[in-house]
């Protein structure tokens, strides 16, 4: 991320006319405070738009990561601009729903743009009858089944770290690649 100097921008705030009288007139120092105000310019301006930086769908793309990386998510730099800016906006939710086949499903189509369907073999039930039957004993397997969104090509290695990276350790995670309906077969 780098901010520079941008040639032609005008200080809303020039130095020159903040002198006192004696080197208002002064061509140096007048020379030498545009200067000033060439460098100090896009620090104004920035300034003057903060918060801006501080909102994902208005800071600039090169901002992103850095913003991203203060509600501790990384988004991958290959995915459109878009959905990097849903995943920052939304990560704070993500966190709460981490280890979920909700959150699971969430990171998934936020990360990658694609939908999932997490089927989770898990056991916990609850009953408002008392001596209800349990649940069966737990599958110690989390199936994710994968359907690429709006025609886009999926990246089968890139969903299976994701997945592997949130899948809870102690479940096999298995992943199924769904064709999308809305591509006819063969295409």
């Amino acid at each position: 991320m780098t901010r520079a100097a941008v040639p032609g921008l005008a200080s809303r705030h020039p130095i020159g006319g903040l002198l006192p009288a004696l080197y208002a007139d002064d061509p140096f120092a007048q020379r030498f405070t545009a200067g000033l105000d060439t460098v100090l310019a896009p620090v104004l301006a920035t300034l003057d738009n903060l918060p801006a930086y501080f909102d994902p769908a208005l800071t600039p793309g090169d901002f992103l990561p850095w913003l991203a990386s203060w509600v501790g998510v990384e988004p991958d730099p290959e995915v459109p601009e878009g959905l990097r800016r849903a995943l920052v906006v939304h990560a704070l939710e993500l966190h709460r729903w981490r280890g979920t086949s909700r959150g699971l499903a969430e990171r998934l189509r936020l990360c990658l743009g694609v939908h999932a369907e997490v089927v989770d073999g898990g056991g916990a039930v609850w009953s408002s009858t008392p001596g209800a039957e349990l649940p069966p004993a737990p599958s110690g397997e989390l199936l994710v089944r994968v359907r690429a969104a709006d025609g886009r090509q999926v990246d089968e290695a890139r969903i299976r770290d994701l997945v592997a990276a949130s899948c809870p350790v102690h479940l096999r995670c298995r992943v199924e690649i769904l064709p999308d309906p809305d591509v006819p077969e063969g295409s």
